[in-house]
Order: structure tokens, then C-alpha cells, then sequence
């Protein structure tokens, strides 16, 4: 009866432990998953103020041509031509 104790006993640690190092693993995974996600998104972040910036130069010179344009228009003698 001792010797079935003693096997039984030697089983459930053997399985528990394997349950931990498993859990373990998940745990690694799941942390090189969110960091992977955290880069991924960074990275948009990064593209996205990039596109942003140029836009904002792009917008920048056509508000500029506008404004030329406005006085332009806004000249009805042709003094300012």
C-alpha cells in the first residue's frame, strides 16, 4: 500500500510540476505575443506620423498658394499684378 502511495504521490508531482512549466510557457508566449504587438504598433505609429508630417507640409504650401490666390482675386483695380 506505501509502495502505491509512494507512485501515486511520485505521479502528481511529476504532473503538477509539467502543468507548471507548461502554464509557464504560455506565459512566455503570450509576453513575446504583446511585445511583438506593442513593436508592430510603434512601428504604425512611427509610418503614420511620418505620412502626417509630409501631408502637413503639403497642406502648409497650398494654403500658402490659396492665400496668393485670394489676393489675387481680391485686386480689382490690377494694381497689384
Amino acid at each position: 500500500m506505501r509502495a502505491v502511495a509512494v507512485v501515486t504521490g511520485g505521479l502528481l508531482l511529476i504532473g503538477g510540476t509539467v502543468l507548471v512549466v507548461v502554464a509557464d510557457q504560455q506565459r512566455v508566449d503570450s509576453l513575446d505575443e504583446v511585445r511583438a504587438a506593442v513593436t508592430r504598433a510603434e512601428e504604425n505609429l512611427d509610418a503614420t506620423r511620418d505620412a502626417n508630417y509630409l501631408l502637413a507640409e503639403k497642406l502648409t504650401a497650398l494654403r500658402a498658394t490659396i492665400a496668393e490666390q485670394e489676393t489675387e482675386l481680391s485686386d480689382t483695380t490690377g494694381f497689384l499684378r
